[in-house]
């Protein structure tokens, strides 16, 4: 287990301890955040995966003591560079590791059950948690929630990331399709065993419904195990209530889910 450093957070669920931890990603000293709930008991591990970039969809304490709740060891790591963590993001460029390693982390991780560790990606974590699925066999399953599946596109279509995207993959698709390529799950899916969940709202703006639709047709050519939740009246961000209950549904989901 490659954790260096474990510090309590203050948790705003009193069922549910939460700790800085510091881990080893490569050769960075990289940061996230544990939730586990207050008890002795062992649970299934759960690797928050989630979107943005630097300060933009950081990684909020309710939302993971929210899973947490329902019975989950959750570990959701800033990625490079963020929080006094080492390196820079790269938008699931060389900061994949940093989620590799965190799956790791969880799988060592004293209460977590013997190979059982779920991958969840949200926004640009849905690219993060398919990668690790393809390079952590033992998955045992992956939800992509409003989730990215084709870096290329997101380019296309958010005229506000291109600056950004620029910068840290280095140019444009046009002049680096391979780095593009690289970044972009659907092009390694025949190496995925791990049964995948996609939710996605049908009028999402921010990462647009076809992504999930190439997912999911990717999925099923391949003949791989596929289950989608869509909403045709919701966008990247959900109701309260029906996000309370999809969190719910989801959590459900994944203990269904049985090690082949």
């Amino acid at each position: 287990m490659n954790i260096l450093r474990k510090i309590r957070y203050p948790s705003p669920n009193p069922k549910v301890n939460m700790y800085i931890i510091t881990y080893m990603s490569g050769s960075y000293k990289v940061k996230g955040l544990l939730a586990e709930p207050n008890d002795d008991q062992v649970y299934d591990g759960f690797l928050y995966l989630r979107g943005g970039i630097k300060s933009v969809g950081m990684v909020r304490p309710a939302r993971i003591g929210q899973f947490a709740s329902e019975g989950f060891i959750v570990f959701a790591p800033f990625y490079r560079g963020n929080r006094g963590g080492e390196g820079d993001e790269d938008f699931a460029g060389e900061d994949r590791m940093d989620a590799y390693s965190a799956f790791d982390l969880l799988k060592w991780y004293p209460r977590v059950a013997r190979n059982r560790v779920h991958v969840f990606g949200f926004s640009r974590g849905g690219v993060m948690a398919l990668h690790t699925a393809i390079h952590r066999k033992e998955t045992v399953s992956v939800v992509t929630w409003g989730g990215v599946s084709d870096m290329e596109l997101t380019y296309w279509e958010r005229q506000d990331l291109r600056r950004m995207m620029k910068r840290v993959i280095g140019g444009t698709p046009a002049k680096y399709p391979e780095r593009y390529r690289d970044r972009t799950p659907l092009y390694f899916l025949e190496e995925l065993e791990s049964p995948v969940l996609i939710i996605h709202g049908e009028k999402d703006q921010n990462v647009s419904f076809e992504h999930a639709k190439r997912l999911e047709n990717r999925l099923k050519i391949l003949g791989k195990s596929v289950e989608t939740w869509y909403f045709p009246n919701y966008t990247h961000y959900f109701p309260p209530a029906m996000n309370r209950q999809i969190v719910s549904d989801l959590c459900s989901w994944m203990k269904n889910q049985q090690v082949t």
